[in-house]
Formats: structure tokens, sequence, C-alpha cells
């Protein structure tokens, strides 16, 4: 065994990455669930989500020039919290949510799976999980090679969606919209948030990429900027395309502004589903084997995860650990339970993170890429106040 990985990825494998991770996050599941609380404004959740995730993405682009390590959230709050103990937490809960979130992923992909394919579910399940951790296993070049792979096949899926939507004639709450609830908006945008997940997890890949300094930052705002774009799109033809009281209790919604917009089956639109669901999956397995594996290099209780396989170059016990966790609660809690927690862990460890970085620049303003002070204040104020809606607290 070896404490090194390889540095084998460059900005195009890491960008499509961070817009597999997210848009796998998902957009083909969430898009009803965030109209049954916004309605007709369901868009404008997503615009909001997009909002609370962008100044932290920015935080996070200047904390990964300052220290490209794995288990970077780890690493940022304890050197810039100066906590050790807090920093070994936040690791824990990345590891938790990356692999809760790849649960709720898994089971929706599976669910798209046997909607099509007379499958059994479970069965279904962990075959597909097993298969996914093996390909994480065998090498970080390989896995984000198929992640792209995935990308290609599921924003294509995307680019279907976007076209029948905004092609078909508008439904009568697109013509003639209600006034803004903001409190359904608010409580869409807490829910939306989860797809925006990922682009945190590239920061965990630092170990991997060759020119860390240059190529993280750079990798995390494009995939935001990306994202962001084709979930406005997305949401718009959706709400534009499907009456809500259909669109707000669909478990395929995408699947169905296809049906709604074009007539005719959508079931290929269900395989494209579940190649973002394979790609989200991969991806949130790659990243948390990784955390675990920068852990292990500062947690003595951990360093078991601190070793990469001599052959292939990757966490594999670590890869395993996070596999069997995926798998369990696949099996067992729904995607709204995963998906809210998931959001849950992320929003508290944005908040230390954009504390961590407010205490750092006032410490050593200096740093190969740099962001305004507001940027980290704004990023912990609203990452906050989208934990106080999530709990109930305002709104």
């Amino acid at each position: 065994m070896t404490d090194a990985l390889k540095r084998r990825i460059g900005l195009g494998l890491l960008t499509a990455y961070g817009v597999g991770v997210m848009v796998g996050a998902g957009i083909y599941v969430l898009v009803g669930a965030v109209a049954a609380d916004a309605g007709i404004w369901a868009p404008l959740s997503f615009l909001v989500a997009g909002i609370i995730a962008a100044p932290t993405a920015l935080s996070y682009a200047e904390f990964t020039t300052r220290l490209p390590e794995a288990a970077g959230e780890a690493v940022f709050v304890a050197k810039g919290l100066g906590v050790d103990a807090l920093g070994v937490l936040v690791g824990l809960g990345i590891v938790a949510a990356g692999a809760v979130s790849a649960a709720a992923v898994l089971r929706g992909g599976t669910g798209y799976l046997t909607s099509v394919v007379d499958l059994p579910f479970d069965i279904t399940l962990v075959v597909m999980g097993g298969l996914l951790v093996s390909v994480a296993i065998i090498g970080v070049l390989e896995s984000l090679t198929l992640a792209a792979i995935f990308t290609a096949i599921e924003v294509l899926g995307l680019a279907f969606v976007i076209y029948a939507g905004t092609t078909a004639e508008p439904v009568e709450a697109f013509q003639a919209p209600p006034a803004i609830v903001w409190s359904g908006v608010a409580a869409g945008a807490v829910l939306a948030f989860f797809a925006f997940i990922g682009f945190e997890d590239i920061v965990n890949m630092a170990e991997e990429v060759r020119d860390p300094e240059r190529t993280l930052p750079r990798a995390i705002l494009l995939s935001l900027l990306i994202t962001s774009l084709l979930y406005a799109l997305v949401s718009y033809a959706a709400v534009r395309a499907v009456p809500l009281d259909k669109l707000s209790v669909s478990e395929q919604p995408l699947a169905l502004v296809w049906s709604e917009a074009r007539g005719g089956s959508a079931s290929f639109l269900a395989l494209i589903a579940v190649a973002a669901a394979l790609n989200g999956v991969l991806a949130q397995i790659v990243m948390a084997s990784r955390v675990l594996f920068g852990l292990g290099k500062r947690t003595a209780a951990l360093s078991v995860f601190h070793h990469a396989h001599p052959r292939f170059g990757t966490p594999a016990l670590a890869t395993l650990l996070v596999g069997a966790i995926v798998l369990a609660a696949a099996l067992v809690l729904p995607i709204s339970d995963l998906a809210g927690a998931t959001s849950t862990i992320l929003l508290s460890v944005f908040v230390l993170v954009n504390a961590a970085l407010i205490a750092m620049k006032r410490r050593a303003p200096e740093a190969p890429f740099q962001v305004p002070m507001a940027v980290p204040v704004v990023g912990l104020l609203a990452a906050m106040a989208a934990l106080a809606v999530s709990f109930g607290l305002i709104l």
C-alpha cells in the first residue's frame, strides 16, 4: 500500500465531474417536489438555491488555492478556525452527506430503471451499486471518464426536456400565474438546494488534480455556472408544459414533461435518468472515499483509511466502506428523507467553511485566488438563513 494518490485529472474532466454530480444529484427527481412547494414559481426556487450556493462556491474556490488537499472542508475548518476536532467532525459530516446523497440518487435511479424494465427493485439496486463501487476502486481516471460519459448523456436528456417544455402549449397557470408565495418559494429553495450539491465535492479531488491551484477554482465556478443555467431552463420548461397537480406528485417529473408536451412514451428519458443517477452515485462515492483518505492522514483513529491501493492508486478500503453505507441507506430510507438530511448537513458545513475563510482572510489576506471579504460573509448568512428555513424557524 502507498499513501499517495495519482495526479491524473485536468480541467475538462474535473468540470464534467462537477456538472455530473450536480445534475445527477436530483434534477431528474426533484422538480416535482419543488413545484409542490413553490408552484408555478419553482424556477425561482432553483434560482434562490443557486444564489445560496454561489458565494459559498467562491469561498471554496479561494480555499482550494490555499489548501489543495483531500478532505478539503475538514482541512479548511480545522486550519481556518484552529479547532482540529471540529475539522474531523466536518469531514465525517461530509462523508455522511456524500453517502446519504448517493443513496437517495441510487434509489431514484433504480426506480426509473424498474419503471421501464421489469426487474426486482432491491436486487437491481444492490447490483448497480456494487458495480459502481468496483469502478471507483479500479481508478480515478476510469471513474471520472465514465462519469463524463454519463454527464454527456444526462445533459442530452435535459436538452430534450427543455425543447419539449418550451415548444409545448403553455398550461393555464403559466399563462396567468398567481401571486408569489414567498414561504413556498423558500421551502422549495431549500429542497432545490439538494440539486446543487456537487461543487463542494471538487475540492476533495485536490490530490489527484494536475496544477490544483489553477484547476480547482476554475472547475468549481464553471460547473456551478453550467448547472445553474440547465436548472433554470429545465424547471421553466416543466412548469410551462405540465399542470401543477400532475407535476407536484410525479416521481418521474421530466419524463412527464415529455409525455405531456410531445405525447407517446418517455421511456428513453427514464433510461437517461438512470445514467444521471449512476453518475451522481459514482461521483459521491469517489468524493466521500477521498475525504476518508484525507481524514486518515490527520486522525490516528482513521489512519487505516489513509492508504491507496498499490495497483489502482485509489483509497480502496475507504471506497468499500462508503459503498456499504450507500447500499444500506438506499435500501431502507425514502428519497425525501435522504435529500433533506443531506441538505441540512451540507448547509451546516457551508456555515463553518465560510466562517473559517473569514477568520483566515483576517490572518493572511494573500492567496493565489482571492474573493472579497463580503463573499464569505454573504455565504455564511445565506447558509444560516437556509438552515433556519429548513428547521421551520423562519417563514
